[in-house]
């Protein structure tokens, strides 16, 4: 489905993902999260390249697939904000993930149970 961008944070995320057979939309991989502890902020993650990927007027829907982290939450959040007033959908995997979990290591069900449960943020 090319009207759908999913966000991740890292290729191994992508590959689990991948691994539910629940998913069949394009892809954005972050290269990282938001931590301005560490340095890390919107240029750091290409959310410009994010936000022009979402202006060709063919993405509609965006799934946030950040993990469930401090980070994770605050960069969904942060990229949900930034588009707001986009004309796109905004859409969070369902929390069927563990607080604190990373998607690396969760198994594919409950992966899958939180994609295709997923609950719009906008």
């Amino acid at each position: 489905e090319p009207s759908m961008l999913c966000v991740v944070e890292m290729p191994t995320d992508l590959m689990m993902l991948e691994q539910t057979q629940s998913y069949n939309g394009m892809y954005f991989v972050l290269m990282g999260r938001l931590s301005p502890l560490d340095g890390i902020g919107p240029k750091e993650i290409n959310l410009d390249k994010l936000i022009k990927r979402t202006q060709d007027g063919i993405i509609q829907e965006v799934i946030l697939a950040t993990n469930y982290t401090n980070e994770g939450e605050a960069t969904a959040h942060y990229i949900s904000q930034l588009l707001k007033s986009r004309h796109v959908q905004v859409s969070r995997i369902a929390r069927g993930l563990p607080m604190g979990g990373e998607l690396e290591y969760v198994d594919s069900g409950t992966l899958s149970t939180a994609l295709i449960e997923r609950k719009s943020v906008a």
